[in-house]
């Protein structure tokens, strides 16, 4: 009955632990990459998670005709740097910044209400043997006023 108690315990403190880790993510998302996306206005939506190497995160979002868009990934300073790429629905790559030195944003009309699928990932450092580095990404959107 103890060992009971104290597994419930443990996992109590390790979900408020995560949660916690989630909320400080979403507060560097407002603090510190909001302003990469100047002058574009946010959208008002924080996408931000804990990523570590080797791991991706995926994105739908809709994109409206006509609208100018900054997309803007911002990370924090343990990752060295983080890959995006940009799909239509059918899987088709629009964009990936792997081909632009790991820019951090990237700037599009769209000419057609359509949705994206926006890919993020910390690529795996294979000089890295030691435990694998993690920290807070963001996936920030912007819209261009006129």
């Amino acid at each position: 009955m103890k060992s009971l108690a104290y597994i419930a315990i443990v996992s109590l403190l390790l979900g408020g632990a995560s949660f916690s880790g989630v909320a400080q993510c979403k507060n560097f998302a407002k603090k510190i990459c909001k302003q990469e996306l100047a002058p574009y206005i946010h959208d008002g939506n924080f996408n931000a998670a804990i990523l570590t190497e080797g791991e991706d995160a995926e994105l739908f979002k809709t994109f409206y005709a006509g609208q100018e868009y900054r997309i803007s990934i911002c990370c924090e300073e343990s990752l060295r740097k983080v890959e995006f790429k940009i799909f239509d629905v059918d899987k088709k790559l629009l964009y990936t910044n792997a081909n632009n030195n790991y820019a951090t944003s990237w700037d599009f009309k769209v000419e057609a209400t359509q949705q994206l699928i926006i890919v993020v990932k910390i690529p795996s450092d294979e000089k890295n043997t030691d435990i694998p580095v993690s920290g807070c990404v963001a996936i920030m959107f912007g819209l261009k006023t006129e």
